[in-house]
């Protein structure tokens, strides 16, 4: 039986400020910054779930909702939704905060894919995560039909395969 762990356990919250050197020339964050930062945060969090070395496997789409601006606080939190044999699920949500006007976004969010290795390269089984939370519940439910998306548009799955996609398209 494969151990488990609590998915609060993988829980990260990760905050910077946006700097001159962070922005574009329309003083907003640039998207590589972001997607740089929610990396670091989403690696982080599957780290703690399963205690290896964790490399990205994929990036799910990323949508810029609102712009960052210089100056701004950005708070990323991330937790793993769901794992797998040797990957896990984790999402993400990006937060800007202009403190002098007390305003608070959220701006981004995403799901990423991270696997775990040994010392050599090699994939290595991880823990259960074991859900709680409604909010928690939710995510984990749906993480077996991203994952089958993910696989699908990969070329890593035929599309006959993904019973959990080709349940929500049932036609009766």
């Amino acid at each position: 039986m494969r151990k488990q762990k609590p998915v609060a356990d993988s829980f990260v919250i990760m905050t910077e400020l946006v700097l001159p050197n962070d922005t574009n020339t329309l003083n907003n964050l640039m998207g590589g910054r972001m997607m740089h930062l929610m990396d670091i945060a989403a690696a982080i969090s599957a780290q703690k779930h399963s205690n290896r070395i964790v490399v990205t496997a994929s990036v799910d789409n990323v949508s810029f909702r609102d712009s960052i601006r210089l100056g701004n606080v950005v708070t990323l939190q991330a937790q793993v939704t769901r794992a797998f044999s040797s990957s896990m699920e984790v999402h993400i949500d990006v937060w800007a905060e202009d403190i002098p006007s007390g305003t608070k976004l959220k701006t981004n969010e995403a799901f990423l894919t991270f696997v775990a290795v040994d010392q050599s390269g090699r994939p290595i089984d991880v823990p259960e995560a074991v859900p709680s939370t409604p909010e928690e519940i939710a995510l984990y439910e749906g993480a077996l039909r991203r994952r089958q998306l993910r696989l699908v548009l990969a070329g890593r799955m035929q599309p006959a395969e993904a019973k959990e996609l080709k349940a929500l398209f049932a036609l009766e």
